[in-house]
């Protein structure tokens, strides 16, 4: 969750360029120092699988005094066409190096990664198209690897912009999925109970929701109540004496003349700790960071206007204006609001589940069976081996017996008997023919 606040909390890449306007006096040519004295801006993670990439070309363009001079002069809508793309052409030389640079490690990055996921796979004796695999990744020209050009920079904005707006909904089906687990893990564990112990269970679980909804009243986000609150509250001021613009500068932490998401965020904390705390059993806090993301899209909509993710002062005065401001309705929190997901939905991911678990369990009696395949092979190759080394035992004792005095010089014929005390025959002396008794 922490990972998904960074994401929701960076916005776009064009703003995270806007933000950087900031960090350096704008008269200041940072291309006349040395290129390793260049200090990185610390700017949000993303959480995005290029992070490190996109924060590392921000910081180096926003070196450029050029290029930062036409950001500054440049809307949103122009910045979405590419049209500040083609101010690369006149970034500094020495930065242009850094960038190619950076490119060419990213592209190892990508390909080792490529490689990282064929060898997990086994590799097949398939060889690796690199650049078809490549494709897949649209946040730079993977056909040119090794400068950065206007079209890496295009492509870096587009992938960027894309892949941060559509982050909330997805942190929002991330939240139904886990409610949808919670339903189902209870109603599981119901199951396995005894009916005294269900009635036990349901009953603490009732009185747990009562107190969660025990809280003190929730100020619409946004709205001159919850503001005055914070002023009051947080900021030590005189709540009779509140002014917006005051209000916005003093929670512009970055005095970059915006309201980022994680400065709206900051302003909701009072409300979200009248109905969660930590130490409380009822409250579950992944179900606050669900709440804190609905209390700042609820806020950007009213106030928004051009849908950069960014309150301007203007905005925020102009909200200030409008008859949603006085609003003196309670939030209606999660547990007030419609439910999270359906009964359909519930039994699709149930359904859903169940499936995972069939496969597991196949998958599990496939791996057994493998299992006591092998370990009946292994007998056999342990029963074959004990047979061969009794063979070669056997033929050790035959060599053994061969090479002892008096051995028989041809294996299963009998020793020629030799008389006691005879003496060798002459050279050339014949043996006379021994008459054998009984034959003529």
């Amino acid at each position: 969750m922490v990972k998904c606040r960074a994401v929701a909390r960076c916005g776009l890449i064009l703003l995270s360029l806007w933000l950087c306007i900031q960090s350096v006096p704008i008269g200041v040519d940072k291309t006349k120092e040395k290129l390793e004295k260049l200090e990185p801006t610390a700017t949000a993670e993303t959480g995005l699988h290029y992070d490190r990439y996109l924060r590392e070309v921000i910081e180096y363009l926003e070196k450029d005094s050029h290029f930062k001079e036409k950001l500054k002069n440049t809307n949103m809508d122009d910045i979405k066409q590419g049209k500040l793309s083609k101010e690369l052409d006149f970034v500094h030389h020495h930065l242009r190096t850094k960038l190619d640079e950076l490119k060419r490690e990213e592209m190892g990055r990508l390909r080792m990664l490529i490689k990282a996921k064929h060898d997990m796979e086994g590799g097949n004796g398939r060889t690796v198209d690199h650049q078809a695999l490549l494709k897949q990744f649209e946040h730079l020209n993977h056909q040119n690897p090794s400068t950065f050009e206007v079209e890496d920079l295009n492509s870096l904005i587009q992938s960027a912009t894309k892949d941060l707006e559509h982050f909330d909904n997805d942190r929002h089906e991330e939240f139904k999925r886990y409610e949808m687990m919670k339903a189902h893990e209870r109603k599981e564990r119901l199951k396995n109970m005894t009916e005294e112990q269900r009635k036990a269970e349901e009953q603490h679980f009732e009185e747990m929701r009562k107190k969660h909804a025990e809280h003190p009243k929730v100020n619409h986000p946004g709205s001159q109540d919850q503001l005055k609150e914070v002023w009051k509250e947080s900021d030590g001021m005189d709540p009779d004496h509140f002014d917006p613009k005051t209000f916005f500068k003093m929670h512009d932490s970055n005095g970059d003349g915006f309201l980022d998401e994680n400065e709206l965020e900051a302003l909701f904390s009072r409300e979200l700790e009248k109905m969660y705390n930590p130490e409380n059993e009822e409250d579950d806090m992944y179900e606050m960071e669900e709440e804190r993301l609905r209390m700042r899209e609820h806020v950007m909509k009213e106030v928004d206007t051009n849908g950069d993710r960014l309150v301007s002062l203007n905005e925020f005065m102009a909200a200030t204006q409008k008859q949603e401001f006085l609003e003196k309705d309670e939030w209606e929190t999660l547990d007030e609001d419609k439910p999270v997901y359906t009964d359909e939905e519930l039994r699709e991911y149930e359904s859903h589940l169940a499936n995972e678990e069939n496969d597991i369990i196949k998958k599990s009696a496939e791996l057994m069976q493998q299992r006591e395949e092998l370990e009946r092979k292994q007998e056999e190759l342990n029963a074959q081996k004990v047979g061969l080394q009794q063979a070669v035992e056997e033929i050790e004792k035959i060599k053994a017996t061969a090479k002892e005095p008096g051995a028989a010089v041809t294996a299963g014929e009998p020793a020629p008997v030799v008389p006691a005390h005879s003496q060798p025959l002459p050279a050339g002396h014949q043996q006379p023919d021994v008459p054998v008794p009984g034959h003529s």
